[in-house]
């Protein structure tokens, strides 16, 4: 390339950045090169290589006609090594960088060192990867991404969203991205089944919809799955639990009460849930059931089942109410349903209370109260046609502890209630706070709050199972004096 090219390039190239950052200053959320420094990672990865236009992401790119040339040379190249399953991934990427130099050599093309080194990425990115999206699924700091078009993507790190400047070059080029993922486990999408649920190799949970569903074209998001699970003192670290209130969890988990974790969306109870499932003892059976396998249990006696969508003629799903009425067949001491949303909810409950004890799931609310009301609906859509009097027995016979998650607006996450189920009273479900978060501490100069969950100072009645079962507890947990909350 000459030189007065290679000006040209970059003069452009400083143009659309310089437009980008002004689309991005008039945007509510920051972009990602404008991260605070505080914020872990903001300082290296993303934030530094996402300068660097990616394959198709610039609008002039004076590379475009070279890479078209060596990616069309490398598949000619490789051929059928592409698709041979006895080659592993590693391998496959090490034998395609050879051959992706070797073909840079043979165009004769001067480059410098990092544009040379940014070409082998971004075409190794599209062949053997996800594209625009490969850089952003390497950041272990990234924990999710959404692209809502071609031309713009946002990621979630530390609980915060940033828009990036990554881009597809089309819509075309974000659909066959989506493709590839979806057919690497036996699913397909396209305009008679526009929407599809699937997950990477990792385990990373993906949703993509395309139109005529999608109006402004392809969307895609991806909840990244954590390559390491965290532990109970990892979240006491960050904040999210105390440990009074995790002594009081993993009492409650060995004492085999059955725990139900509640949150919103993105809250954290699929994480929470594979913490306290981190307390069961290694001699108990355990069976999982989830629609997308994301527990990460450490026990060697596991059986992971995952509940299957129809096909593309609408047969052969297996749900999860199929799955629970299965495991109750296979001997488990333990079942953890993943989240419970529909009618197995009342095959959850009745597991509960047919000698079952120590199960733990998750349920979508709002707070504690909000679950019961939410589980007496799940249970309707069963199809049975019980009285309101008798779902909410089976609730407050079953339930014995409920942990309610948040994420708090500083992008914290945070366990704000600990809370028992003690009964009925007449046609209502008693609930009795253990723990419940400080909001009144206020929030600092940077937005973060500062409370932290405090005991209300009220001793459950299911503390009684502890002594019976020799798990003791140190009573200081509790609190000394009642703080806001109690029974509702």
């Amino acid at each position: 390339m000459r030189l007065s090219d290679r000006l040209n390039v970059a003069r452009n190239a400083e143009i659309d950045q310089a437009a980008a950052l002004e689309r991005a200053a008039s945007a509510s959320v920051p972009v990602l090169d404008q991260l605070p420094a505080d914020l872990p990672g903001s300082q290296q990865g993303l934030a530094t290589t996402t300068q660097e236009p990616l394959l198709g992401g610039a609008a002039v790119d004076g590379l475009a006609a070279l890479k078209q040339r060596v990616g069309q040379a490398l598949f000619e190249r490789m051929g059928s090594r592409f698709s041979d399953l006895s080659v592993s991934e590693e391998e496959l990427g090490r034998i395609a960088r050879e051959e992706l130099t070797a073909v840079i050599d043979a165009e004769n093309v001067p480059l410098t060192p990092d544009e040379r080194r940014r070409l082998i990425r971004q075409i190794g990115d599209e062949v053997l990867g996800y594209g625009p999206l490969q850089i952003l699924l390497d950041d272990p700091s990234v924990t999710e991404i959404m692209a809502n078009r071609y031309d713009q993507i946002y990621i979630e790190r530390a609980g915060q969203l940033f828009l990036t400047g990554l881009r597809f070059s089309s819509d075309e080029h974000l659909r066959k991205v989506i493709e590839r993922i979806v057919s690497r486990i036996g699913r397909r999408i396209d305009e008679s089944s526009p929407m599809v649920d699937a997950r990477l190799e990792d385990g990373s949970r993906v949703n993509a919809i395309i139109p005529p569903l999608a109006v402004n074209g392809p969307a895609l998001t991806i909840r990244k799955f954590s390559k390491e699970a965290l532990s109970v003192q990892r979240l006491i670290d960050l904040g999210s639990l105390t440990p009074e209130m995790a002594e009081l969890l993993s009492a409650c988990v060995r004492a085999r009460l059955n725990v139900l974790v509640t949150g919103g969306t993105g809250t954290g109870k699929t994480t929470l849930l594979n913490v306290l499932s981190s307390f069961i003892p290694t001699s108990d059976r355990i069976v999982t059931i989830e629609d997308a396998v994301e527990l990460q249990l450490q026990q060697p006696h596991v059986v992971r089942l995952e509940s299957r969508p129809a096909n593309i003629e609408g047969r052969g799903e297996i749900a999860i109410r199929d799955l629970v009425r299965n495991s109750l067949r296979m001997r488990p001491d333990r079942i953890v349903v993943g989240e419970v949303r529909g009618g197995e909810s009342l095959d959850m409950l009745q597991a509960m209370n047919t000698g079952h004890d120590g199960s733990l799931s998750t349920v979508h609310a709002n707070s504690p109260r909000d679950a019961i009301a939410r589980l007496e609906t799940l249970v309707l859509m069963a199809g049975m046609e019980l009285p309101l009097r008798a779902i909410r027995e089976q609730i407050s016979s079953a339930v014995d502890v409920i942990v309610h998650v948040s994420r708090l607006r500083d992008g914290t996450r945070r366990v704000t209630h600990v809370t028992e189920v003690q009964g009925m009273e007449g046609d209502v479900v008693t609930l009795q706070d253990a723990f419940v978060f400080d909001f009144a501490a206020g929030i600092d100069q940077q937005g973060r709050f500062l409370g932290r969950p405090v005991p209300t100072g009220i001793r459950p009645r299911f503390i009684d199972k502890f002594s019976e079962q020799g798990i003791a507890v140190s009573p200081a947990i509790f609190g000394a004096a009642p703080v806001q909350g109690g029974r509702r």
